[in-house]
């Protein structure tokens, strides 16, 4: 594996610090270049979120200790009848205050990786790392708002749920939700007015890792 300039680069799933909350904003800010400016995660947030739940946030390193990517979950109970919900609602305008160390499900609340360090994996090494904490913890399994990040461009040739079942066939490839679906993800919906975006036009679609190990007894 190589680094963007095509020097050799050995990455490696850590625990997120307290130390590392500036570069994590980094990292957050040119992930979402066009997400509205008060959903983004700050590092004042970042140090919130390793105080109130530090195995539920996670960064990749390079062999130089270089951070390029990291994730952000949270614990809580989810209502599946219900299901539109609001982003910044969810995480607590970023504090993660709705943090529940019962509830039974994983939330992901945040991927990024940096842009020049794309295509090389590092969005499937977290959520692989991020189920090993659902089977850890044994939770009934993984749920999030997968940003629609390619359906600004197509909003006006096609309703969001032909996009989206589309993208589920692969006759179209969306930036997040074709990633996500390939690390194990299902759709279980449309949220219509997940965040502040016109990239997916607000829109995420509700994606489910369900557990494989979880047993209600």
């Amino acid at each position: 594996m190589t680094g963007p300039r095509g020097e050799p680069a050995a990455f490696t799933v850590v625990q997120s610090t307290l130390a590392m909350a500036p570069a994590l904003e980094a990292i957050q800010r040119a992930s979402f270049p066009t997400l509205a400016a008060d959903e983004l995660i700050t590092a004042a947030h970042y140090r919130a979120h390793i105080e109130r739940f530090p195995e539920g946030q996670l960064a990749v390193v390079t062999a130089e200790r270089q951070l390029v990517a990291c994730s952000t979950d949270f614990r809580t109970t989810f209502d599946f009848d219900h299901i539109e919900h609001r982003y910044i609602d969810a995480v607590d305008h970023n504090w993660l205050g709705r943090h529940d160390p019962d509830g039974d499900w994983l939330y992901g609340a945040d991927v990024g990786v940096l842009p020049e360090y794309r295509r090389r994996g590092l969005a499937r090494r977290l959520y692989e790392a991020r189920h090993a904490l659902v089977r850890r913890l044994r939770l009934r399994g993984h749920v999030a708002g997968g940003l629609l990040r390619g359906y600004g461009a197509w909003k006006a040739r096609m309703a969001v749920d032909e996009y989206v079942a589309r993208v589920v066939a692969g006759e179209l490839v969306d930036p997040t939700l074709t990633a996500q679906l390939r690390c194990g993800f299902e759709v279980r919906g449309i949220i219509q007015s997940y965040v502040t975006d016109p990239s997916c036009d607000n829109k995420a679609a509700l994606i489910v890792w369900p557990n494989p190990e979880y047993c209600d007894a």
